[in-house]
């Protein structure tokens, strides 16, 4: 079973507001609650939805590229970061996916979840700023 739209958007505002709050124990407890309910496509979604919000909208036209230099000398969680937001922005499914497979196999989606709640409040205060 999976969440409703309006559910996963309200996981999605609970884990930004824990993120602006600095309450990283909100944010993973939320991701917790997310998984606990409707399991990883719960987490995936709102995950979805938190890479939306850093894209914003609409979406830059053209194809977003993961391009800068020594990325792949960046710790995992920031790496992973950086290409499933790429692959938001490019609508690109299987590799979103793949990513959080990878990354729940990797035993590190939590880190993943987190760093993914901080770039986008860092993003969102970029914006407002």
């Amino acid at each position: 079973m999976t969440d409703s739209p309006q559910q996963t958007y309200d996981d999605a505002t609970a884990i930004l507001s824990s993120a602006l709050d600095g309450d990283s124990d909100g944010v993973v407890g939320t991701f917790d609650a997310v998984v606990d309910r409707s399991g990883l496509v719960g987490a995936y979604d709102v995950a979805w939805c938190l890479a939306a919000t850093m894209v914003g909208d609409p979406v830059p036209p053209g194809a977003c590229a993961l391009d800068f230099p020594d990325i792949d000398q960046a710790e995992y969680d920031a790496r992973w970061v950086a290409r499933f937001v790429s692959a938001y922005a490019n609508s690109d499914l299987d590799t979103a996916r793949a990513l959080f497979g990878a990354a729940v196999a990797d035993g590190l989606l939590p880190e993943c979840l987190l760093t993914l709640a901080g770039s986008t409040v860092a993003t969102l205060r970029h914006r407002s700023g």
